[in-house]
């Protein structure tokens, strides 16, 4: 409503103003002023079109909240980053489109680059969704996170098999990685700032997850991802990403892992630790211990995928297994029609208290990475059960700051 209260009123100011206008026309530095009674009216046409629908949305959000940019309020600390999906990029949610440029200063794909996406078949490459996001990204001066090269998921059934059904041996899988990587990297090479190399390649107790990656390449195909990486762009930061590594002995495995790396000279900027978080998972003294363990090693912790989970557990563990799918039980969709006061007072603190932690690291932090802008978009409404109602996020389904907005942003203003 204030939105078009603003659209007509600043029309009709021009078209006033027109009346009275005077147009401009110059050659040569020269201008020949001749008065045009319908040269403001036109114009007030013209920048109306030009603005759009998301340009006097921006401004109407603007006048009704005021809430400050995430990005601003953390400029000397580390970026503010969302994943987005295609449908975002796209343009298709003008609204959170805005949502996302006054508010965001780095972003991350949620699945324009995965491998079954990008490199569906074998010779035949999609780059279309990845091309849209890295325009994006450029268009609105972002710092661009490439996710993800090497994952057990999301990896079509042809990379690991050859012509007959069989798994393909050590060479020609480490070829088809190769070549995938290399044009990848290669087609954003200057463009894309930092790629999430390996993902997820740990089991919970710290040791290699058994994937086809491992069984047929050897446990050394992390550090030859790494390295073709470095290879196809080598001014690009490179990411080892995993969930859970706030647990002790997943957190010391990867510092094993990061440690072997270095080892073999692979320049490793960051690891990527994504929080998905529950109300009391994981404690504080965790996480510090997480930024300490890798700040020995001199690589930054940066958090990838966040967001917190307010509802009932459905699952026993804090893992996220994206392949994990259960069925829908009677109290474990319990706010279909709007969050209670008393929940969502918790999930303020505990925004409030996890950034607590971060800026007292900062350091060691170059990014803070929300993995969706509003809760309408984040995975958890279907996962691990599909159809719930989730609230995860700083911004509601509307697109509103949330309580747990202002108290991320008051903790910070008190420091």
């Amino acid at each position: 409503m204030l939105s078009c209260l603003i659209s007509s009123a600043f029309f009709l100011f021009l078209l006033f103003a027109g009346v009275h206008s005077e147009n401009l026309k110059c050659k040569n530095s020269k201008c020949d002023r001749r008065a045009d009674p319908g040269f403001g009216w036109r114009f007030g046409a013209v920048l109306i079109l030009a603005l759009g629908v998301s340009g006097w949305a921006a401004l109407a959000a603007a006048a009704t909240n005021g809430a400050p940019a995430l990005k601003d309020v953390f400029h000397d600390d580390f970026r503010i980053g969302a994943a987005l999906n295609d449908a975002l990029v796209s343009g298709r949610n003008g609204r959170v489109v805005e949502l996302v440029r006054t508010q965001f200063n780095a972003i991350t794909p949620v699945n324009a680059m995965k491998w079954a996406v990008i490199h569906p078949r074998q010779g035949q490459y999609e780059f279309g969704p990845s091309d849209r996001f890295v325009a994006f990204g450029e268009a609105n001066h972002m710092f661009i996170v490439g996710h993800t090269l090497v994952w057990h998921d999301q990896v079509p059934e042809w990379v690991f098999l050859d012509e007959q059904g069989l798994p393909v041996d050590r060479e020609a899988l480490l070829q088809r990685l190769r070549d995938h990587i290399v044009s990848v990297v290669g087609r954003y090479r200057g463009r894309v700032n930092g790629w999430d190399v390996v993902n997820e390649a740990l089991n919970d107790d710290g040791s290699l997850r058994d994937t086809p990656w491992r069984r047929i390449l050897g446990d050394d195909y992390i550090a030859l991802a790494f390295e073709f990486v470095h290879q196809a762009d080598s001014e690009a930061e490179l990411y080892y990403n995993d969930y859970s590594l706030d647990n002790p002995a997943k957190r010391k495995g990867a510092v094993e892992l990061i440690r072997r790396l270095q080892k073999r000279g692979i320049p490793i900027a960051a690891v990527g630790s994504q929080h998905h978080d529950t109300l009391d998972w994981p404690k504080l003294g965790e996480v510090e211990s997480t930024f300490s363990a890798f700040a020995k090693l001199d690589v930054n912790v940066n958090i990838t995928e966040l967001d917190i989970d307010v509802l009932p557990a459905a699952k026993p563990n804090h893992g996220a297994e994206v392949n994990l799918h259960l069925e829908g039980q009677p109290g474990l969709n319990p706010y279909t029609n709007g969050l209670p006061e008393s929940v969502e007072r918790a999930l303020a603190k505990r925004y409030a208290d996890l950034f607590t932690v971060f800026h007292k690291h900062r350091r060691h932090i170059s990014r803070v990475t929300f993995w969706g802008v509003t809760d309408a978009d984040s995975w958890l409404n279907y996962w691990p059960i599909h159809g719930r109602t989730s609230y995860p996020l700083l911004f509601d389904r509307d697109g509103k700051p949330k309580p747990a907005f202002d108290a991320v942003v008051t903790t910070l203003r008190s420091k």
